[in-house]
């Protein structure tokens, strides 16, 4: 018997004596473990290029890269800064079978600020939910009665990465 089996078998041997079972060594071991794979969990954050998203800017498609910024920093963000950007989002049409895209209100060199706040899109009864492309369709649809739009309380940290 090598010396860590003999270690290992007593260490178990310790610990049962004690009055700790199978159930606790195993709760030791996976705590023990769950650092060796939380790499996978850092890697499905949303930060990076893992956060990049299509987005429209003047029905022309571009890449976003996207971070909504935590909620104890957002509502300080809306008060504090006068030039934040819009970003118009459709949870409707989400939840109506249509992958809305993202629209953007602004890009680098148009007034742009890396801070843009929500605003939902709402279709109103009797309109049928559909992509919108550029922030003048959206004015446009407002003024004329078929869309409401309802800001959001979200912020996001968004930068331009790539038209498409």
């Amino acid at each position: 018997m090598t010396n860590q089996t003999s270690a290992y078998k007593l260490s178990r041997q310790n610990l049962t004596r004690r009055g700790l079972g199978i159930a606790t060594i195993a709760l030791v071991m996976l705590l023990i473990m769950t650092p060796l794979s939380s790499t996978n969990v850092l890697a499905s954050s949303s930060n990076g290029s893992a956060g990049q998203m299509p987005a429209y800017y003047d029905d022309r498609l571009f890449t976003i890269n996207f971070m909504e910024l935590p909620t104890s920093g957002e509502k300080s963000t809306l008060t504090q800064n006068n030039s934040i950007n819009t970003i118009y989002m459709c949870d409707q049409c989400d939840s109506s079978g249509l992958m809305f895209i993202s629209v953007l209100d602004a890009i680098q060199a148009d007034g742009f600020n890396p801070l843009w706040q929500e605003v939902q899109i709402v279709f109103t009864p009797g309109h049928t939910p559909h992509q919108l492309t550029s922030d003048t369709a959206i004015a446009a649809a407002a003024a004329s009665g078929e869309i409401t739009l309802n800001p959001t309380d979200e912020v996001y940290r968004c930068s331009v990465v790539g038209s498409k």
